[in-house]
């Protein structure tokens, strides 16, 4: 099959009725669906009800115009309103509540016309006088016992924001129902690549993707799945940030294995001498 029908035949499966720039503009219009669906949809490992969350993570961060279609046609692909509202939760923190609320107003006018009771059931999970210590355990279970130095080497006067950042991003956010950490995880990920110009955090993301299960198969098709809505630059260099983080995992993996097999090598002595170090032994 080729790309056109592709396209033609995912954009069908997906009830994908969208077509107010083809009146108008029917060659650009047919430039962007073949390559959104009939390349990018076709790609990658990620299932459908991955792609619309990870699309709609990304349009609601852009403010792009194809947030409605993909919203409806996640709706009729089985995701779940909680799940829809959680994508905006998750990426308030990253994008800003502003553009988070014209995204949940975009989907509260679709899940009116689904005929959706609103306001849906609560998904939060933590309270008051947890949110912060809830969320610190949610980072240390990504990031690790770094994150704990950095809370303790933090200056007096960005301490507010060491704890904004573990109680807001993280106790509000990443503990709520409907998704779970991997999906708020890749989200996340996803919406700082599409802001652009976040690099630190992209990488630091990327890291703590692989540290929860999100393979580097899943990141590069998450992060291919929104070529069409963010362009190539943008898209690059997620994929760098994705590199970067392969590298200090591999490195961090190498380290490990290295002094596992140093003190692997201490044990076949007997005590109490100690052996000398590999770098002793090549002076």
């Amino acid at each position: 099959m080729g790309r056109i029908d592709a396209a033609r035949e995912t954009m069908r499966k997906l009830d994908w009725d969208d077509r107010a720039l083809e009146a108008s503009f029917p060659e650009f219009a047919a430039v962007k669906d073949n390559f959104t669906f009939g390349e990018v949809w076709q790609g990658g490992v990620l299932d459908t009800r991955q792609r619309l969350l990870v699309s709609a993570a990304c349009l609601a961060t852009v403010e792009g115009g194809d947030l409605e279609p993909v919203l409806d046609a996640a709706l009729g692909q089985g995701v779940s309103p909680a799940e829809l509202q959680e994508v905006f939760h998750q990426a308030a923190p990253y994008v800003g509540f502003a553009r988070a609320e014209r995204g949940l107003g975009v989907l509260e006018k679709l899940l009116k016309a689904h005929g959706v009771d609103l306001p849906l059931a609560p998904q939060a999970t933590v309270t008051e006088e947890d949110r912060l210590e809830e969320g610190i355990a949610v980072q240390r279970s990504i990031f690790g016992p770094m994150i704990d130095a950095m809370r303790a080497n933090a200056a007096p006067d960005q301490m507010f924001m060491q704890d904004a950042l573990s109680a807001h991003c993280f106790g509000d956010t990443y503990t709520r129902g409907s998704l779970d950490l991997k999906t708020r995880e890749l989200l996340t990920f996803v919406c700082i690549v599409s802001l652009g110009g976040c690099e630190s955090q992209a990488n630091s993301h990327a890291a703590g993707n692989l540290a929860v299960g999100n393979n580097p198969a899943v990141l590069a098709s998450a992060v291919t799945q929104c070529l069409p809505y963010i362009g190539f630059p943008r898209t690059l260099n997620a994929m760098t940030a994705i590199g970067k983080a392969l590298e200090m995992a591999a490195q961090a993996k190498g380290q490990s294995q290295g002094q596992d097999a140093e003190e692997q090598e201490i044990c076949r002595y007997p005590s109490p001498s100690r052996p000398p170090t590999r770098s002793s032994r090549r002076r």
